[in-house]
């Protein structure tokens, strides 16, 4: 009797993990995006499908931007705008939106999008169109948790693509966030947004892993020049040796300063996308990461760029220009890059 207990229990015992395995797999971001994907597409008219729908291996699917592109303030980036979506398929989209990031990479992909409006009254009536809902939807074939898709939500200063097979994500990359201004300053943004930082982590971590440095370590991390802007439009980040200071050279205080830096970028996305690159991050070796730093004290807002690459990622970081409002080096870019293949592509 005893025997047939415990067996019983066993049973139960399996079953129990089974059904968790089960719920944990039917939870995932892969399939939440599937859900969210599917669910979008649905909703939309024939027009909205023309202008949001491709084929998974069409050219458009690397075609990745992070600047406003527009002219004469008419959109020259593909896909459906949220402008262009009733209140409930952008309630779809942000589901998805949602399933691609973690909850601080959603609050930071929403605030970017959000300062289009801080913009709107920095410039007034500048060049281009600022507004929050010129973010553009695109999807690359049919959303299923059998098959493979892809989809991409960009605008300026964001741009997230993924590839889902079989309702598992395969590829997150390019990751790119960006603000203008990284700091709200102007009394015209006076208020709740007044002091706001979309991406303080970026610079922060960045700033005291240079700043903890010896002279010594110095020489190796800083670069004469600040690194060239991020290349955007390309299927794959183009990189030659690492530059700078191997986390090998650094202490142990300092190496925790990096990894820190290097998580606060994978942990925008969510815990499924994140664990993986972390992984992988130290299956390739923290002694082969490199850190470089670059930073032009004698103009005005110190205006600096840094750089983090190891065998399997680049992060690439840049805050050189003015924000809107005049103010100097107040305008981040920000990325992380695949190095064995952004889009799902095998690296060349």
């Amino acid at each position: 009797m005893k025997r047939k207990h415990l067996l019983l229990v066993g049973l139960l015992a399996a079953g129990l993990a089974a059904a968790v395995g089960l719920s944990k797999e039917a939870d995932s971001a892969g399939v939440r995006m599937s859900d969210a994907a599917d669910k979008l597409v649905n909703s939309f008219t024939d027009d909205q499908k023309s202008k949001a729908l491709f084929g998974f291996d069409a050219k458009e699917r690397t075609n990745w931007w992070f600047v406003p592109l527009q002219k004469d303030k008419k959109p020259l980036r593909k896909g459906l705008r949220f402008a262009d979506m009733n209140r409930e398929q952008k309630d779809m989209a942000k589901a998805l939106l949602r399933a691609g990031t973690s909850g601080s990479g959603f609050l930071k992909a929403t605030t970017i999008m959000s300062l289009e409006a801080v913009l709107a009254q920095l410039e007034k009536n500048g060049e281009n169109v600022r507004n929050p809902e010129w973010y553009f939807v695109s999807i690359f074939g049919t959303p299923s948790k059998a098959g493979k898709w892809g989809w991409r939500i960009e605008g300026h200063h964001l741009s997230l693509n993924f590839v889902v097979e079989r309702g598992k994500i395969v590829a997150s990359t390019p990751a790119f966030f960006g603000a203008n201004p990284a700091l709200i300053k102007n009394e015209v943004a006076k208020g709740p947004k007044l002091g706001q930082r979309t991406l303080p982590e970026a610079e922060d971590l960045a700033q005291e892993l240079f700043a903890s440095l010896t002279d010594e370590q110095k020489k190796d991390a800083r670069q004469a020049r600040l690194m060239a802007e991020i290349e955007q439009g390309k299927p794959a980040a183009q990189v030659g040796e690492p530059k700078g200071i191997a986390a090998a050279k650094l202490t142990e205080k300092q190496r925790t300063l990096l990894m820190k830096l290097i998580h606060s970028y994978a942990e925008r996305m969510p815990p499924e996308v994140a664990e993986p690159e972390l992984a992988a991050v130290k299956e390739g070796g923290i002694d082969k990461i490199h850190f470089a730093f670059a930073q032009e004290d004698k103009k005005s807002g110190k205006p600096y760029t840094y750089s983090v690459q190891g065998p399997t990622f680049l992060i690439e970081f840049l805050n050189v220009q003015s924000d809107s409002a005049g103010n100097p080096a107040n305008h981040i870019h920000s990325c992380w890059r695949d190095l064995k293949g952004d889009f799902g592509l095998a690296a060349k």
